[in-house]
């Protein structure tokens, strides 16, 4: 059974994270493409990880979709995507502990399960730095957005 109804739009979100030196100062990208329109979406963090900077983007971009949507989020990074289909049903069965003890950025995959119960969300891995038109623009802005 889909949350979705019939005339719920379909969305396209780009995101990237960045961070210079890993961890130091980094910033954060969505493009959002909805209804012919494109939304841009920056911020950045003067002391953070590239991974924060990585699952903030994906989590600023979907808590801006205010209505249940079916959004396909494309990703650069492996440890957001597998992160969220592969391995967040475990952490949350051990109550949001790893195997190995601990999980890092706890509160972000924490704020990323609860809004995604919100839409239908397909994510999308795409090769980072490959030429892909959207994941280059998203890298820029998230460089841009770095504090400093």
């Amino acid at each position: 059974m889909s949350l979705l109804k019939p005339h719920q739009p379909e969305i396209k979100i780009y995101t990237d994270g960045s961070c210079n030196p890993n961890p130091g100062p980094g910033g954060w990208a969505a493009i959002i493409r909805a209804d012919g329109k494109e939304h841009i979406l920056t911020g950045g963090d003067g002391k953070t990880t590239n991974n924060r900077m990585e699952l903030t983007a994906a989590l600023q971009a979907l808590r801006s979709i205010k209505n249940s949507s079916s959004i396909e989020l494309f990703t650069d990074s492996e440890y957001l995507r597998r992160g969220i289909t592969e391995w967040l049903p475990n952490w949350k069965t051990r109550n949001w502990k790893r195997k190995g003890g601990t999980l890092a950025n706890i509160d972000l995959w924490q704020a990323l399960d609860q809004v995604m119960s919100h839409h239908k969300v397909s994510w999308k891995w795409v090769r980072g730095h490959a030429g892909h038109r959207e994941n280059q623009r998203a890298d820029q802005l998230a460089r841009r957005a770095i504090p400093g």
